[in-house]
């Protein structure tokens, strides 16, 4: 009798891991990570006017919306069940100058979207972009000085900037700048102007990434002259964005964020075991824009690509993921649930 004919042992193997597969039942039950609705940060885009929205070539399915737009598209996500948006704008080039006016603007595009949403939808979380290159002359995220882009002084206006969406009812300021110290400065200056419950979301590990240029169309806001890799991080450091996490939470972040998301998956893992607030992740344009690209081709299903991606991050250690999937990926949950 050769090898392959003996008899297998009664009951073999004593361990089968295709039992718990077995039914849908099973697999649901025992299910290690589940995405939620309330687990999304939708970004949303904001441009001057009334009555519009203009799609985003390199971003299929994603727009550009006039403020009205904007607080019906606020209140559809709410309904769905997402808890917090992102507000991105769009500046008109006229307004745009090498020190952040337009961002100090307590009329600014901004600053309203900020209250008209909070009027029209009082708990949806509103968090709002603290940077500079929307409103820069140069599209960077600081102040330019003989091509130096300066630290300290763009810090001050950052700071200044997160209390005048504080003023106009933000829940959390997002400083995406990656500019040193400015966690602790926009929250010295949040606590001396009376906001204390204002939350700050950190990109505390943002990288000087490829995967960011339908973000840049969507607001006009690619830098001018060389890069940003002088304050955003490499992408071959990992424990870089561990010290840098720390630091942000040591110096009052209540959330902090890795971006881009599917690339990094490692280093949201490092975070997330080192620090004790609530990590997030950023599923950037680029990686959205991959996925809807292939989709159109036939190559990959959206849906079972979107949904895998989204449940990486869970798998990761994220709490949150800010995500352009996010009213699309909550329709389905919801459908799912029924």
């Amino acid at each position: 009798m050769t090898k392959s004919e003996l008899p297998l042992p009664s009951g073999f193997p004593l361990s089968r891991g295709r039992r718990n597969r077995f039914r849908s039942g099973r697999r649901k039950m025992i299910t290690e990570n589940r995405l939620h609705p309330s687990n999304f940060i939708a970004p949303i885009f904001l441009m001057e006017g009334k009555n519009r929205r203009e799609p985003i070539p390199s971003m299929p399915d994603q727009y550009r919306h006039t403020l009205d737009h904007a607080v019906r598209q606020a209140e559809s996500m709410y309904n769905l069940g997402i808890q917090a948006v992102l507000l991105f704008v769009m500046v008109p080039e006229d307004r745009k100058d090498n020190k952040g006016t337009e961002a100090l603007n307590e009329n600014g595009l901004m600053q309203a979207a900020v209250s008209k949403i909070k009027a029209a939808v009082p708990e949806l979380m509103i968090m709002t972009d603290v940077a500079l290159d929307p409103y820069s002359s140069y599209g960077h995220d600081g102040i330019v000085r003989d091509g130096d882009i300066l630290n300290d002084e763009t810090v001050e206006v950052l700071a200044r900037m997160a209390v005048s969406h504080a003023r106009a009812g933000t829940d959390y300021v997002a400083p995406s700048d990656m500019m040193d110290g400015r966690i602790g400065m926009i929250r010295n200056a949040l606590e001396g102007a009376g906001f204390h419950h204002t939350g700050i979301l950190a990109y505390s590990a943002k990288y000087a990434s490829g995967f960011y240029g339908p973000f840049r169309d969507a607001l006009d806001s690619a830098p001018g002259f060389g890069d940003k890799k002088t304050y955003q991080m490499d992408p071959a450091n990992v424990r870089e964005a561990v010290r840098e996490a720390q630091a942000d939470e040591a110096e009052g972040a209540d959330l902090v964020m890795i971006k881009p998301g599917l690339p990094y998956l490692d280093v949201v893992r490092a975070v997330r075991e080192s620090v004790r607030v609530p990590v997030a992740v950023y599923n950037v344009s680029g990686e959205y824009a991959m996925i809807k690209a292939a989709a159109e081709k036939g190559w990959v299903d959206e849906e079972t690509a979107m949904l895998e991606s989204l449940i990486a991050f869970k798998r990761a250690g994220a709490d949150l993921i800010a995500t352009y999937w996010a009213e699309k990926a909550a329709r389905l949950l919801h459908n799912a649930d029924r």
